[in-house]
């Protein structure tokens, strides 16, 4: 019994830590859901793996011939292997990081992402997103709102999103030329339609 007490008294002791202690919680544990488990997606297949990694997240995907967003970890769909390909994802206020972008190797049906008020993406996320081949190929609208580690360095990375028809973006405080950054996009990319909400 003294060792439990050992160990709730810590635990408990959470909810009255310091605000940088739990700060510091949060992010480790999401850092920790993030993680890649690259024997889970040779077991199960990367729209499985990825949809189990951006639920945990708090993400939601939809699958291909399917309107209903799956929200919910326990209620992902089972059936053959491969029978579910995420055709979206949406990551509004999720803690996706980079350390978890190796789940999107393997997606070959993303045609839409929107990623909202996410606080761990950051320009070195945006670089990765655009270097993955299959999305280089598939992915066809790109939302980015309310991402304060965005800069002008991760919008331009896009440009390698070679198929991207629409990209939004909105609410950037880090896109500081946008004149620029707006100029590359379309010089690379001539077929963009190209919609801000940047002040």
């Amino acid at each position: 019994m003294v060792l439990l007490g050992t160990v709730v008294r810590p635990v408990c002791g959470l909810s009255r830590a310091a605000p940088g202690a739990r700060t510091r919680f949060w992010g480790w544990l999401n850092a920790v859901f993030n993680k890649v488990d690259y024997e889970r997606i040779q077991a199960v297949g990367p729209d499985r793996a990825a949809s189990e990694w951006l639920l945990r997240c708090g993400a939601l995907v939809r699958y291909q011939g399917y309107q209903k967003w799956q929200q919910d970890y326990n209620g992902l769909p089972t059936g053959p292997l491969g029978k579910y390909k995420i055709e979206a994802i949406n990551a509004t206020d999720s803690c996706i990081m980079y350390r978890g972008f190796d789940y999107l190797d393997g997606l070959e049906h993303v045609t839409e992402i929107k990623l909202q008020k996410c606080i761990y993406i950051q320009d070195e996320c945006l670089q990765r997103l655009s270097e993955t081949k299959n999305l280089q190929k598939s992915l066809l609208q790109l939302q980015i709102i309310s991402c304060g580690n965005v800069t002008d360095k991760g919008i331009i990375a896009l440009h390698k999103l070679t198929n991207l028809e629409y990209l939004y973006l909105s609410d950037l405080p880090g896109i500081r030329q946008k004149e620029t950054t707006v100029q590359v996009l379309r010089q690379a990319l001539p077929n963009l339609e190209l919609e801000l909400d940047l002040e």
